[in-house]
């Protein structure tokens, strides 16, 4: 009776070690593909940078979904695609777009990793700005959706700013 128990409590104790093994395994690959997943939208984004300082129009634009929106920091500044790609040929003809470099940037992605959004901050010839967007993946391919360029105020000189702003 003795050794059925004892036997009983390892087969116990071995199914339920396997179980909470099984259970970590998850977790690990869910992570693993989330950081590759991750390495990728940054690829993508630091690569989009990259095309608008080296006026590389075809890239730039090509990272840009067909639907795409770009908000620039003007408030009159909301271009779909085509109408961004008017404004911006004539800068990337020139030989001269914009050269954004990241300060540091986050990522957060949708459970089923087909959706990504995105908060940057962006060594820029205005000074510091802020980048926000969506991007979408269709088969293997990541696009941004949806980009916000905005300047970054610190808030003891917002009165000053809003003064400005308001003349």
């Amino acid at each position: 009776m003795f050794k059925k128990i004892t036997v009983v409590k390892y087969v116990i104790a071995i199914s339920f070690l396997s179980l909470l093994s099984c259970k970590n395994s998850k977790p690990s690959r869910l992570l693993s593909n989330e950081k590759s997943v991750k390495k990728q939208i940054n690829e993508v984004l630091d690569h989009w940078h990259k095309a608008a300082a080296e006026a590389d129009f075809k890239t730039y634009f090509d990272l840009l979904a067909d639907d795409a929106v770009f908000v620039g920091t003007d408030s009159s500044e909301v271009w779909h695609k085509q109408s961004f790609i008017q404004f911006a040929k004539p800068y990337f003809d020139k030989g001269k777009a914009w050269n954004f470099k990241k300060i540091k940037r986050q990522v957060y992605l949708s459970t089923d990793f087909k959706t990504a959004w995105f908060d940057e901050t962006l060594d820029t010839w205005m000074g510091v700005c802020r980048g926000s967007g969506v991007l979408q993946k269709t088969g293997s391919t990541w696009r941004i959706k949806h980009y916000v360029l905005s300047l970054t105020v610190p808030n003891n000189k917002m009165q000053k700013v809003i003064k400005v702003i308001q003349n």
